[in-house]
Protein backbone atom coordinates (compact mmCIF):
# COMPACT_ATOMS: atom_id res chain seq x y z
CA UNK A 1 0.00 0.00 0.00
CA UNK A 2 2.32 2.68 -1.32
CA UNK A 3 0.80 6.06 -2.25
CA UNK A 4 3.41 6.74 -4.93
CA UNK A 5 2.58 3.48 -6.61
CA UNK A 6 -1.14 4.20 -6.40
CA UNK A 7 -0.58 7.52 -8.17
CA UNK A 8 1.18 5.65 -10.93
CA UNK A 9 -1.76 3.27 -11.28
CA UNK A 10 -4.07 6.19 -12.02
CA UNK A 11 -1.81 7.60 -14.71
CA UNK A 12 -0.67 4.52 -16.65
CA UNK A 13 -2.43 2.66 -19.42
CA UNK A 14 -3.27 -0.99 -18.78
CA UNK A 15 -0.42 -2.43 -20.84
CA UNK A 16 2.22 -0.74 -18.67
CA UNK A 17 0.74 -0.84 -15.17
CA UNK A 18 1.89 -4.20 -13.89
CA UNK A 19 5.36 -4.11 -15.47
CA UNK A 20 6.23 -0.70 -14.04
CA UNK A 21 4.80 -1.50 -10.62
CA UNK A 22 6.71 -4.79 -10.61
CA UNK A 23 9.94 -2.81 -10.97
CA UNK A 24 9.02 -0.35 -8.21
CA UNK A 25 7.98 -3.04 -5.75
CA UNK A 26 11.21 -4.94 -6.32
CA UNK A 27 13.23 -1.77 -5.71
CA UNK A 28 11.33 -1.18 -2.45
CA UNK A 29 11.75 -4.85 -1.46
CA UNK A 30 8.03 -5.33 -0.80
CA UNK A 31 6.65 -8.86 -0.46
CA UNK A 32 2.93 -8.11 -0.76
CA UNK A 33 1.28 -4.84 -1.79
CA UNK A 34 -2.40 -4.00 -1.55
CA UNK A 35 -3.47 -1.88 -4.53
CA UNK A 36 -6.38 0.54 -4.88
CA UNK A 37 -7.81 2.52 -7.79
CA UNK A 38 -6.47 -0.02 -10.25
CA UNK A 39 -9.26 0.78 -12.73
CA UNK A 40 -8.88 -2.61 -14.37
CA UNK A 41 -11.97 -4.33 -15.74
CA UNK A 42 -13.51 -7.47 -14.26
CA UNK A 43 -11.17 -9.79 -12.35
CA UNK A 44 -7.88 -11.30 -13.33
CA UNK A 45 -4.38 -12.50 -12.59
CA UNK A 46 -1.12 -11.70 -14.36
CA UNK A 47 2.36 -12.95 -13.60
CA UNK A 48 5.22 -10.54 -14.17
CA UNK A 49 8.94 -11.23 -13.72
CA UNK A 50 9.00 -10.78 -9.94
CA UNK A 51 5.37 -10.36 -8.83
CA UNK A 52 1.98 -11.81 -9.60
CA UNK A 53 -0.94 -9.40 -9.76
CA UNK A 54 -4.53 -10.15 -8.75
CA UNK A 55 -7.32 -7.63 -9.26
CA UNK A 56 -11.05 -7.09 -9.08
CA UNK A 57 -12.83 -4.29 -10.91
CA UNK A 58 -16.20 -3.42 -12.31
CA UNK A 59 -17.76 -5.50 -15.11
CA UNK A 60 -16.25 -5.01 -18.57
CA UNK A 61 -19.33 -3.21 -19.88
CA UNK A 62 -19.26 -0.61 -17.07
CA UNK A 63 -17.09 2.47 -16.61
CA UNK A 64 -13.65 1.74 -15.20
CA UNK A 65 -13.78 3.14 -11.69
CA UNK A 66 -12.33 2.08 -8.39
CA UNK A 67 -10.73 -1.37 -8.46
CA UNK A 68 -8.62 -3.16 -5.88
CA UNK A 69 -5.97 -5.85 -6.00
CA UNK A 70 -2.69 -7.30 -4.79
CA UNK A 71 0.84 -7.75 -6.00
CA UNK A 72 2.54 -10.81 -4.48
CA UNK A 73 6.21 -11.69 -4.76
CA UNK A 74 6.43 -14.81 -6.93
CA UNK A 75 8.48 -16.70 -4.35
CA UNK A 76 5.45 -16.52 -2.02
CA UNK A 77 2.95 -17.98 -4.48
CA UNK A 78 3.00 -21.48 -2.91
CA UNK A 79 1.43 -19.86 0.17
CA UNK A 80 -1.27 -17.95 -1.70
CA UNK A 81 -4.94 -18.87 -1.84
CA UNK A 82 -6.08 -16.72 -4.81
CA UNK A 83 -8.79 -14.10 -4.18
CA UNK A 84 -12.40 -14.87 -5.01
CA UNK A 85 -15.85 -13.30 -4.54
CA UNK A 86 -14.56 -9.77 -4.17
CA UNK A 87 -15.84 -6.46 -5.49
CA UNK A 88 -14.34 -3.35 -7.03
CA UNK A 89 -13.88 -1.98 -3.51
CA UNK A 90 -12.98 -4.98 -1.33
CA UNK A 91 -10.83 -8.03 -2.10
CA UNK A 92 -9.35 -10.64 0.24
CA UNK A 93 -6.12 -12.59 -0.21
CA UNK A 94 -5.40 -15.59 2.03
CA UNK A 95 -1.97 -16.94 2.90
CA UNK A 96 -1.36 -20.47 4.16
CA UNK A 97 1.49 -19.85 6.60
CA UNK A 98 3.35 -22.26 8.86
CA UNK A 99 1.21 -21.08 11.79
CA UNK A 100 -2.13 -21.10 9.97
CA UNK A 101 -4.12 -18.93 7.60
CA UNK A 102 -3.55 -15.17 7.40
CA UNK A 103 -6.06 -12.80 5.82
CA UNK A 104 -5.15 -9.65 3.89
CA UNK A 105 -7.91 -7.32 2.73
CA UNK A 106 -7.42 -4.58 0.14
CA UNK A 107 -10.08 -1.87 0.47
CA UNK A 108 -10.96 1.34 -1.34
CA UNK A 109 -13.63 3.35 0.48
CA UNK A 110 -15.98 5.92 -1.04
CA UNK A 111 -14.99 9.55 -0.66
CA UNK A 112 -16.48 11.83 1.98
CA UNK A 113 -18.94 13.35 -0.49
CA UNK A 114 -20.12 10.08 -2.04
CA UNK A 115 -23.86 9.34 -1.73
CA UNK A 116 -24.78 7.92 1.66
CA UNK A 117 -26.13 4.68 0.17
CA UNK A 118 -22.77 3.98 -1.48
CA UNK A 119 -20.93 4.52 1.80
CA UNK A 120 -23.47 2.34 3.62
CA UNK A 121 -23.00 -0.44 1.08
CA UNK A 122 -19.22 -0.30 1.43
CA UNK A 123 -19.21 -0.55 5.21
CA UNK A 124 -21.83 -3.30 5.17
CA UNK A 125 -19.68 -5.29 2.75
CA UNK A 126 -16.53 -4.63 4.76
CA UNK A 127 -18.19 -5.65 8.02
CA UNK A 128 -19.52 -8.83 6.41
CA UNK A 129 -16.05 -9.65 5.10
CA UNK A 130 -14.44 -9.17 8.51
CA UNK A 131 -17.19 -11.15 10.26
CA UNK A 132 -16.29 -14.26 8.25
CA UNK A 133 -12.72 -14.31 9.61
CA UNK A 134 -12.19 -16.19 12.89
CA UNK A 135 -10.59 -14.10 15.62
CA UNK A 136 -7.88 -16.74 15.89
CA UNK A 137 -6.63 -15.85 12.39
CA UNK A 138 -4.50 -12.75 11.68
CA UNK A 139 -6.19 -10.01 9.67
CA UNK A 140 -4.46 -7.16 7.86
CA UNK A 141 -6.85 -4.60 6.43
CA UNK A 142 -4.95 -2.33 4.04
CA UNK A 143 -6.46 0.45 2.03
CA UNK A 144 -7.36 3.94 1.05
CA UNK A 145 -10.26 4.66 3.38
CA UNK A 146 -10.78 8.28 2.35
CA UNK A 147 -11.18 8.87 6.08
CA UNK A 148 -9.47 11.04 8.66
CA UNK A 149 -9.41 9.20 11.97
CA UNK A 150 -7.82 12.12 13.80
CA UNK A 151 -5.71 11.99 16.94
CA UNK A 152 -8.17 11.66 19.85
CA UNK A 153 -6.63 8.63 21.53
CA UNK A 154 -8.65 9.30 24.67
CA UNK A 155 -11.95 8.82 22.84
CA UNK A 156 -10.82 5.63 21.08
CA UNK A 157 -8.08 4.13 23.30
CA UNK A 158 -8.46 0.59 21.99
CA UNK A 159 -8.38 1.34 18.28
CA UNK A 160 -6.54 4.65 17.88
CA UNK A 161 -2.97 5.19 19.05
CA UNK A 162 -1.26 8.34 20.29
CA UNK A 163 0.23 9.29 16.92
CA UNK A 164 -2.79 10.06 14.79
CA UNK A 165 -2.95 13.10 12.53
CA UNK A 166 -5.38 16.02 12.50
CA UNK A 167 -9.08 15.91 13.29
CA UNK A 168 -11.59 13.16 12.66
CA UNK A 169 -14.20 13.59 9.91
CA UNK A 170 -17.47 11.77 9.18
CA UNK A 171 -15.80 8.93 7.29
CA UNK A 172 -13.19 8.62 10.02
CA UNK A 173 -15.88 8.41 12.68
CA UNK A 174 -17.54 5.58 10.82
CA UNK A 175 -14.28 3.72 10.35
CA UNK A 176 -13.45 4.04 14.05
CA UNK A 177 -16.91 2.77 14.97
CA UNK A 178 -16.32 -0.31 12.82
CA UNK A 179 -12.88 -0.82 14.37
CA UNK A 180 -14.33 -0.53 17.86
CA UNK A 181 -17.13 -2.98 17.08
CA UNK A 182 -14.80 -5.53 15.50
CA UNK A 183 -11.97 -4.98 18.03
CA UNK A 184 -9.57 -3.68 15.40
CA UNK A 185 -6.88 -1.02 15.71
CA UNK A 186 -5.50 1.51 13.24
CA UNK A 187 -1.90 0.41 13.59
CA UNK A 188 -0.50 3.47 11.75
CA UNK A 189 -1.37 5.56 14.80
CA UNK A 190 0.42 3.39 17.36
CA UNK A 191 3.97 4.14 16.20
CA UNK A 192 5.97 7.34 16.12
CA UNK A 193 7.28 7.93 12.60
CA UNK A 194 8.65 10.84 10.64
CA UNK A 195 5.90 13.36 9.77
CA UNK A 196 6.12 12.71 6.04
CA UNK A 197 5.57 8.99 6.68
CA UNK A 198 2.36 9.67 8.61
CA UNK A 199 0.48 11.28 5.73
CA UNK A 200 -0.34 10.06 2.24
CA UNK A 201 -2.57 12.61 0.49
CA UNK A 202 -2.38 16.35 -0.07
CA UNK A 203 -5.58 18.34 -0.46
CA UNK A 204 -5.42 20.05 -3.88
CA UNK A 205 -6.89 23.35 -2.64
CA UNK A 206 -5.75 23.76 0.96
CA UNK A 207 -2.38 22.10 0.47
CA UNK A 208 -2.78 20.29 3.79
CA UNK A 209 -1.55 16.74 4.12
CA UNK A 210 -3.80 13.99 5.53
CA UNK A 211 -3.56 10.36 6.57
CA UNK A 212 -6.06 8.46 4.41
CA UNK A 213 -4.21 5.16 3.89
CA UNK A 214 -4.54 2.82 6.86
CA UNK A 215 -3.14 -0.46 8.10
CA UNK A 216 -5.75 -2.00 10.39
CA UNK A 217 -5.45 -5.23 12.35
CA UNK A 218 -6.50 -6.92 15.58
Amino acid sequence: MCPGIIDDLRQMNDSRKTAVINTKLKRLNIDIAALQETRLAADGMLREKDYTFYWQGRPVEEARQHGVGFAVRNSLLPMVIPPSNGSERILTLNLATSTGKANIISAYAPTLYSPQEIKDRFYEELDATISQIPESEPIFLLGDFNARVGSDHGAWPDCLGRFGVGRVNENGQRLLELCSYRKLCVSNTFFMTKPHHQVSWRHPRSGHWHQLDMVITW
